[in-house]
């Protein structure tokens, strides 16, 4: 066991990011409270980390209601959780010393003290430490587990991905490409992200959802049908892909981001009783179920990120102020890839 160390540099208090109040509708800002809080030392088995990078997620919204799900949600005047990189400052655990770099999920504070064995190491001569939060985390790991297991994706697959310039959406449609879909579509919200889609990530067809009906656009981008609908949105999307599905297309639902910050039942999709006719599959993807697959999805996908065949973006704020902004920005869709609030300067 490692011996309790002394950490100098370690402040008294740090500031951390508490839920104040559950929203209705879309969350604001004094739904938040930054909160200064003592820093803890870390016990046996536990790892003191100052975080460098945090991550801001979709799902983070459901999290703030407290209806019951797949996960927790958090607890009103608590400090939230959340993806984040950071170095060890202190450490009294097995295999972890003060310099290594970790994955975590106490997020959205400077620092944090927990269980060693929630953490991860990583490498930061390997990948860029924001990496670890996008393509090669958990986004990129919902991207390649929702199309490799749950679709299946094969070679002459026709690909249509909503979001697709999110930190998840962007890694499905090159993924997709890469193991020789025949053709890959996506639907981004401004015009320079379909210009984004195209020139830079390499999709065949992209529309800007904004500018018509996500139906008639689709059909436009797939005459002839689609045989899987990677879905980060819901709503008007998944009606257009189930009206575009050919027999035995597969459904991967990752997210329905359209429908997050709702207060009222959202009707669509109404055309649902095709699946019938059309025989479809359509799963639901909680990358918690797929783990398993880190090593082979690391693997694989640290290499088309080292030859340039998979490429990536972020969407960078500066300083613990900023992650409201920036969590509130994903989810109107401000960001291009991954939203990462950088804390270390």
């Amino acid at each position: 066991m490692a011996a309790e160390p002394t950490a100098p540099e370690t402040p008294a208090s740090a500031r951390e990011w508490h839920l104040a109040a559950r929203p209705r509708g879309w969350p604001v800002p004094t739904d938040f409270a930054l909160v200064e809080a003592p820093v803890r030392a870390p016990g046996p088995g536990e790892v003191l980390v100052r975080n460098t990078h945090l991550s801001v997620d979709p799902y983070m919204r459901g999290r703030m209601s407290a209806r019951k799900s797949y996960v927790a949600p958090y607890a009103l005047g608590e400090p939230m959780q959340g993806g984040a990189v950071g170095r060890v400052v202190a450490s009294r655990a097995e295999g972890f010393a003060e310099g290594d770099h970790v994955l975590h999920f106490s997020g959205w504070r400077e620092y944090a003290t927990f269980d060693a064995r929630t953490a991860v190491k990583v490498d930061p001569d390997a990948a860029p430490l924001p990496a670890y939060l996008g393509v090669l985390g958990m986004p990129g790991l919902a991207a390649y587990a929702g199309l490799t297991r749950i679709a299946e994706v094969k070679a002459g697959d026709v690909v249509f991905v909503s979001g697709a310039a999110g930190a998840v959406g962007g890694v499905v449609g090159q993924i997709a490409r890469l193991k020789g879909a025949s053709r890959v579509i996506g639907s981004a919200g401004s015009d320079e992200k379909v210009e984004l889609l195209v020139k830079d990530y390499g999709f065949d067809a992209a529309f800007n959802y904004r500018n018509g009906p996500v139906v008639e656009q689709l059909r436009a981008a797939a005459p002839g049908g689609v045989d899987v609908y990677f879905d980060n949105v819901g709503g008007e999307h998944l009606e257009a892909a189930i009206e575009a599905m050919n027999q035995h297309g597969r459904i991967v639902v990752c997210g329905m981001i359209s429908q997050y910050n709702a207060t009222e039942p959202t009707p669509a999709p109404r055309n649902l009783a095709q699946i019938i006719a059309k025989r479809f599959r359509m799963e639901g993807l909680l990358v918690g179920d797929h783990y398993d697959l880190q090593p082979r999805f690391v693997e694989e996908v640290s290499a088309w990120v080292r030859s340039g065949e998979l490429k990536y973006r972020e969407t960078e704020t500066r300083g613990i102020d900023s992650a409201v902004d920036a969590f509130l920005g994903v989810l109107r869709g401000a960001n291009t890839g991954k939203m990462v609030v950088r804390l270390d300067g």
